[in-house]
């Protein structure tokens, strides 16, 4: 079954809306379509241009499951849902009462700093701060996975995006992130758009995703799509990323529930 979960409608910063998408999966011939807007409460109170207004999540719902039962691919609601620590209870209190097919958490922004948004913000740093914002990343991921609020980690070294690395180990922050996640139950994903920025690589690195399979993580694979030709860009790339670190089942998800399919089940009719 072809199936792809990390999908981005103009609910948030996609370009096509909710009922487009979904012609296009089935144009596609994807089988389980899962849209995953970004919803962000920071904690400053303002809304990213690139986040949908947290008041319209009730109109979101309510497109997403207006094409459930439709002809076509099966449709899944979820939410990408960026993690501020000081906001858990609230992010807690705003989706407890929807019935989410999964919720993807992420880390875009640590204290005020954006990891995905411009290189210029990564050039004005010093190595030794390069660095530390990375090792803030780690930390700020393993409280994540502590939450016990999400389903799936986005694009798991998101912070590579631009091309720059750390000049130090981050060995110790990057296992106890790792823990974390194997500890929650958690599902990471290879998000093949990692090929298409600066980093040219997929999110996460082959060396992650064999640390990940190395502590029984289960992965699934995404496109982080923002326009419908995207939903399975870089599948079959992905797909075989996944096998070469021994992964080979994907996850699949319904009711906050988690099944898998073999790997290459997932991306025969390539």
């Amino acid at each position: 079954m072809i199936a792809t979960y990390h999908n981005h409608s103009d609910f948030s910063d996609g370009v096509a809306s909710i009922p487009e998408l979904v012609d296009a999966a089935r144009q596609l011939g994807v089988e389980e379509l899962g849209i995953s807007d970004h919803f962000v409460l920071h904690p400053s109170g303002r809304t990213p241009r690139w986040a949908m207004d947290p008041h319209r999540l009730a109109e979101y719902v309510g497109e997403v499951r207006a094409q459930q039962g439709a002809a076509g691919p099966v449709v899944r609601l979820g939410l990408e849902v960026d993690w501020f620590p000081e906001q858990a209870e609230a992010i807690g209190e705003a989706l407890k009462e929807i019935s989410f097919d999964y919720l993807i958490g992420a880390v875009h922004e640590i204290d005020g700093f954006r990891v995905d948004a411009t290189p210029d913000e990564w050039e004005a740093l010093s190595p030794v701060q390069r660095t530390d914002r990375f090792r803030l990343y780690w930390d700020r991921i393993r409280t994540l996975a502590e939450s016990g609020l999400f389903d799936i980690i986005a694009h798991l070294d998101l912070p590579k995006k631009f091309g720059y690395r750390p000049t130090l180990d981050l060995d110790e922050e990057i296992d106890a992130a790792l823990d974390a996640i194997a500890r929650s139950g958690m599902v990471v994903e290879l998000n093949t758009a990692g090929w298409h920025k600066p980093c040219a690589d997929g999110y996460p690195s082959f060396e992650l995703v064999r640390a990940c399979r190395s502590r029984g993580i289960p992965m699934t694979l995404s496109a982080d799509a923002h326009e419908p030709e995207h939903l399975l860009r870089d599948f079959p790339r992905g797909a075989s990323r996944l096998m070469k670190a021994n992964c080979e089942q994907v996850a699949r998800f319904a009711e906050r529930e988690v099944t898998f399919e073999h790997v290459e089940a997932a991306v025969a009719r390539f």
